[in-house]
């Protein structure tokens, strides 16, 4: 039994921790409002080159952008709140300016009839508020496109990836599209790769692959050549592989070359087994009968 003289005390105490315990179980909400100008992240290969934007989309919500919210001539963050990053993981030329792989601040001035787009080595920054132009690793001129429809909200994209060694990398807000070329060297990087590969004494070889890259970027045709022929003679009856030898041989000058493979190529579709698909036929015939009519 609890003495008389402890229960106020004991009562007390039972209900400060019955109280405490209470409101424990109740903590405050956590408030997450939503933002005007939300982030996103655009990712984007080139090539060999991967690209990263991270970014905050702001809108017109009515208001003029360029001339009046965002002055000609004045230097801007490309964006809202914390100033565009732009990550490259490779060497690339931005607007025909060398940029080393790495991160940069992305800032532009826009003009009525010309732009100015800034890579700038700092690219932790509030706004364009601390931007210094002696941090800048490339500035380069762009004719802004007018377009006939309003863009509603600030957007960068890419465009023309039908190069693997180039594209256009774009802002586009308001009734503005403002492109810059970027182009890398996709074969600084994978040719001495593939030398290695090619020269190893063991394992299987991509001869394929590497005398099209050879051909596609105007590199050693003969040792393209000599590749296809390795392939070749592992699987005499490609067809696919005789006609861009005829390709090689055509770029190389030999007409005799070029005419026999594709003659041979011919052929050999047209007595392909009967499980290859009528429409891949269909494609290497047109393929090599509009190669033969260039070597007339």
């Amino acid at each position: 039994m609890i003495p008389r003289v402890l229960r106020p005390a004991l009562s007390l105490f039972v209900g400060s921790v019955f109280v405490t315990g209470l409101f424990a179980q109740a903590p405050a909400p956590k408030l997450e409002f939503p933002v005007a100008s939300p982030a996103a992240t655009l990712k984007q290969r080139v090539g060999l080159t991967d690209i990263e934007v991270t970014y905050s989309r702001p809108s017109m919500r009515g208001r003029k952008i360029f001339g009046s919210l965002e002055p000609f001539g004045k230097v801007w963050r490309s964006g809202a709140n914390n100033a565009t990053k732009v990550t490259f993981s490779t060497a690339v030329k931005f607007g025909g300016t060398d940029v080393p792989a790495g991160s940069y601040a992305l800032f532009s001035i826009p003009g009525p009839d010309e732009w100015t787009v800034i890579l700038n080595k700092v690219p932790a920054q509030w706004g364009a508020y601390a931007y210094d132009a002696k941090n800048d690793v490339a500035r380069v001129k762009a004719v802004p496109v007018k377009l006939a429809a309003p863009v509603e909200t600030f957007a960068i994209g890419f465009s023309d990836l039908a190069s693997e060694s180039a594209a256009t990398f774009y802002l586009t807000w308001e009734n503005v599209l403002v492109p810059v070329k970027i182009e890398v060297d996709v074969a600084r990087v994978l040719v001495p790769q593939l030398e290695a590969v090619m020269a190893a004494p063991e394992g299987k070889k991509p001869y394929l692959s590497a005398a099209m890259f050879y051909y596609e970027n105007n590199l050693d045709l003969d040792k393209a050549l000599a590749w296809m022929d390795a392939g070749l003679a592992e699987q005499p009856t490609a067809f696919w592989m005789v006609y861009r030898k005829g390709l090689i041989l055509a770029k190389k000058g030999d007409k005799a070359g070029a005419i026999a493979a594709a003659q041979k190529s011919l052929e050999l579709v047209k007595n392909a087994p009967a499980e290859v698909p009528a429409p891949l036929k269909d494609e290497y015939i047109r393929l090599n009968e509009a190669l033969l009519a260039t070597l007339k």
